[in-house]
């Protein structure tokens, strides 16, 4: 066995990234896994209390954190020599005390670690989640769904505890008030824990989501999924064999790389992603007036000569089918330099336009705020390139695609975010011809 390549200490991440326009940029490139879809993935793992072989995860610094987290917690982990990506995980010895897993405020996703905890300790006790400044991005509905399985829920201002019924349960019915993924994938795994049949309306049908469902199905659940509701029954032995998952290729990186080709008026291929995945994003862009082509497994940026495209309307939702917010940061970077003029939307992070419009204000960009969620914008604009910084791992990402069609050289500070979610996304873009450079500290 071997493991993935050591996490980088925080004092010996590059201080900064120096951005220099050039070239359009071209060529191809694979995404690494998906974070979004590993972390429930992980969990989930952890949650059937079998061996589980997952692979294509990627090591972007949330990722390593969980899998910390995971150890603390008794499970085991061991990575398949010559597979890179690979790891397998299975339960360990569990002490009879809860662990201390302060450092799970440092990530959102520590919350899908409270069923594995219930399984394996009778109750969870964390703090409260971090992850990206960008707004508040509550709890209530999680703990409505423990609480819906007859659990316990305790909190403070400092940390929060679930504990288990302790009952045997039948079918647990949830109704959401909204399609929140957390909340969805919550409902999922505790049912997964109880080994009950669950049936939750109004469900998140994310990528995510799907994937997780997916990946239980394998495992002998009986899953079904629509718009109105999922519906998850056990397997009639859940204890048998091991189990083989993988995941998904970053639709959000391949967005971003798809919108840094399109910015520079480069063209290139993006691989190693499931194509539906970035669907609406792809139909978003076709209809500025950029050609992008769909594969099942790849997104194709075609060279433009000239953009007579619609101008871009890029609102988030939570709706099935409806435009992920992660995607929302590259798209509104790529429109400061498309004529037109432009809107955006994002209310499932009320923050995030805080952290991204004085950033990108830096470069010279004129975005109206319409309100603290929505803002407008005409372009083509003339950016200049500055001192900016990474507050949050989509800012980061947004602000690589505006310092690209910036005049002069743009510094990036912040890199820790960045590397949150990604991990080299510079390395991408410089395999496409981006004349980036690392400052260190």
């Amino acid at each position: 066995m071997t493991t993935l390549p050591a996490p980088v200490p925080a004092a010996l991440v590059p201080h900064a990234l120096t951005v220099r326009p050039g070239q359009p940029l071209g060529g191809i490139v694979a995404v690494d896994g998906s974070k979004n879809a590993c972390l429930p993935l992980l969990a989930a793992a952890a949650a059937t209390g079998r061996h589980v072989k997952l692979g294509n995860v990627p090591t972007s610094a949330d990722v390593r954190t969980l899998l910390v987290l995971l150890e603390r917690t008794g499970f085991r982990l061991s990575y398949p020599v010559g597979e890179p990506g690979s790891l397998i995980l299975w339960p360990g010895a569990f002490s009879s005390s809860a662990p201390d897993l302060a450092d799970a405020a440092r990530i959102r996703a520590s919350y899908y670690l409270v069923p594995a905890l219930l399984a394996t300790h009778g109750s969870a006790r964390l703090p409260w989640p971090g992850g990206c400044r960008i707004g508040e991005r509550g709890m209530d509905e999680h703990f409505r769904v423990y609480e819906t399985f007859g659990d316990i829920v305790q909190a403070n201002d400092h940390h929060y505890i679930v504990t288990a019924s302790g009952r045997r349960l039948g079918t647990v019915r949830l109704d959401l008030p909204f399609r929140s993924r957390g909340a969805t994938v919550a409902a999922v795994l505790r049912a997964v824990v109880a080994g009950c049949r669950l049936v939750v309306g109004s469900p998140n049908l994310s990528p995510e989501t799907t994937t997780l469902l997916s990946a239980l199905q394998e495992s002998g659940w009986d899953v079904a999924a629509s718009e109105e509701k999922i519906t998850l029954g056990p397997p009639a032995d859940s204890t048998c064999g091991s189990l083989n998952w993988w995941v998904p290729g970053d639709k959000i990186e391949a967005g971003i790389l798809a919108c840094a080709l399109a910015a520079t008026g480069g063209a290139g291929r993006i691989e190693g992603l499931r194509g539906p995945d970035v669907r609406l994003l792809a139909e978003l862009l076709t209809q500025a007036g950029i050609s992008v082509a769909v594969a099942p497994d790849a997104i194709t940026v075609h060279p433009v000569t000239q953009l007579t495209g619609r101008p871009v309307r890029a609102m988030a939702s939570l709706a099935p089918n409806g435009l992920d917010a992660d995607f929302e940061p590259a798209l509104m970077a790529l429109a400061l330099g498309l004529p037109g003029t432009h809107l955006f939307g994002d209310s499932i992070n009320p923050g995030r336009h805080g952290n991204l419009l004085p950033q990108l204000a830096r470069l010279g960009a004129r975005i109206d705020e319409l309100s603290p969620t929505q803002c407008r914008l005409s372009g083509p604009q003339r950016l200049t390139g500055a001192m900016v910084e990474a507050t949050d791992i989509r800012t980061g990402s947004a602000l690589l695609i505006a310092a690209l069609m910036a005049r002069g050289v743009t510094t990036l500070t912040g890199l820790d975010q960045l590397q949150r979610g990604h991990a080299d996304l510079p390395a991408k873009l410089r395999a496409l011809g981006a004349d980036l450079t690392t400052v260190a500290r």
